[in-house]
This record gives C-alpha cells, sequence and structure tokens, in this order.
C-alpha cells in the first residue's frame, strides 16, 4: 500500500501557503438555525458569501498539546521550519458585514481580488473577487449576528 510521506506533506503545505489565503464567510440559509446541516466534502463554495477577508498570520505548526496555538482539534506551536500543518488567523473589522448574521465560514486558497483593489485592503465584497479561489475548508455555524462593537477572529490549522 502506497502512502503519503511527510515530506510530500510539507511539500503540499509549502504550495498552499505560498498562495493568497483568506477566509469567506457567508449568510448561508435561514432554515439552518432550527435544522443544522452536515458539512459536505464535496461543497465547493459557500451558498450566501458576504465577504472576504485576507488572512492576518499564515504560519507553519506542530501538533503540541500545550502549544500557545489552541484549535478545536487540539494543541499547536508555530515552527519556523515548514511542517505538514498551517496555522491561519484572521481578523475582522468592526464593520466587516455589518448587521448580517453570519452562518458559514470558508477557507479559501487562491482568492484574487479585482486589479481595481487597493492592495493594502484586507476586506472584499463578493463583487471586488475577480476568482474566489478554491475551498479548502468549509464550517456550518450557529448563526452569529454582527454587530459594530464586535471584532470576530477566526483561527484554523490545516494539515495534510
Amino acid at each position: 500500500m502506497a502512502i503519503l510521506t511527510r515530506v510530500g506533506r510539507i511539500e503540499l503545505a509549502k504550495a498552499v501557503k505560498a498562495q493568497s489565503i483568506y477566509l469567506a464567510w457567508g449568510a448561508g440559509e435561514q432554515q439552518w438555525d432550527t435544522t443544522p446541516i452536515t458539512e459536505q466534502r464535496t461543497s465547493t463554495q459557500l451558498t450566501q458569501v458576504l465577504g472576504y477577508r485576507k488572512a492576518r498570520r499564515v504560519l507553519y505548526c506542530e501538533p503540541d498539546v500545550n502549544g500557545e496555538i489552541q484549535v478545536p482539534e487540539g494543541g499547536f506551536t508555530a515552527s519556523s521550519q515548514a511542517t505538514p500543518h498551517i496555522y491561519c488567523e484572521f481578523n475582522y473589522d468592526f464593520t466587516d458585514a455589518l448587521d448580517k448574521t453570519i452562518r458559514e465560514l470558508g477557507l479559501m486558497v487562491g482568492t484574487l481580488p479585482s486589479s481595481g483593489e487597493p492592495a493594502g485592503k484586507f476586506y472584499h465584497a463578493p463583487s471586488d473577487i475577480v476568482d474566489p479561489g478554491v475551498l479548502m475548508l468549509v464550517e456550518h455555524r450557529p448563526a452569529m449576528y454582527r454587530d459594530q462593537g464586535v471584532r470576530e477572529t477566526f483561527e484554523f490549522v490545516l494539515s495534510f
């Protein structure tokens, strides 16, 4: 039986980390509030995208129960060396999708904003995106209303 080696997994992580990484969030479907829906491996996009936020930090990391990075899957420690694990942090601003309800998240790789968007802009409306990229991770979540006094932060670890 063939296996994907650790160095092969590291090469996959390097290829992903070299691309632009964004977190898309969306309204999802209102019926999810009463009837939760399971994420599908065959998903290629979110149901109702509201915006895209560029990753603030993208780091290699290694599993570590007591590590400074804590996600639902466990603990990790940042690494200066390439590993098969990539930590991604997204910090939304107070006005991103203000007064909207968020029910879905999608970690996108290769997202391309239109050429008219300023280089330092981190949040983009769907109309400002030329190519949404590839949906690497999808999460349906309980409805979260976007209030002006809150800045959401999301953290994920992609493991290859």
